[in-house]
């Protein structure tokens, strides 16, 4: 299915300056535009894009396609800025396609795995 089709999904204000570049823009207003939004498009579209904020509400749905080669998903800062989730998913998929956490150092992993441990207050 690969084609030359790229689609962004996100609030409207955030992704209409894709629009002037050609590229495909579909507003979602909640979790469920969005959620199905995806879904119709992950049919016809190579790449998607959706801002940070919305694929965080809907990991569930982009997670299945994620073994699969089309389409490539990625997350993109909204028009406020990044809040850090779409790196955090590229290192991720960094990491488990070539091994090693290129992007920052291969400190991820561990990072995700550090649990917090508590503090001891009885120092008697």
């Amino acid at each position: 299915m690969p084609n030359d089709k790229i689609a962004v999904i996100g609030d409207k204000d955030g992704v209409l300056a894709f629009k002037a570049i050609g590229v495909d823009v579909f507003d979602a207003k909640n979790y469920f535009d969005a959620r199905e939004t995806l879904k119709k498009l992950a049919r016809d579209y190579s790449i998607i894009l959706i801002t940070e904020d919305i694929a965080e509400t809907i990991q569930d749905t982009i997670a299945r396609y994620k073994n699969r080669p089309y389409p490539i998903i990625l997350s993109i800062p909204t028009s406020n800025g990044s809040n850090g989730f779409g790196m955090q998913g590229l290192s991720i998929d960094v990491e488990k396609a070539i091994g090693s956490d290129i992007l920052f150092g291969g400190n991820n992993q561990n990072n995700r795995n550090k649990k917090i441990k508590p503090k001891d207050n009885n120092n008697t």
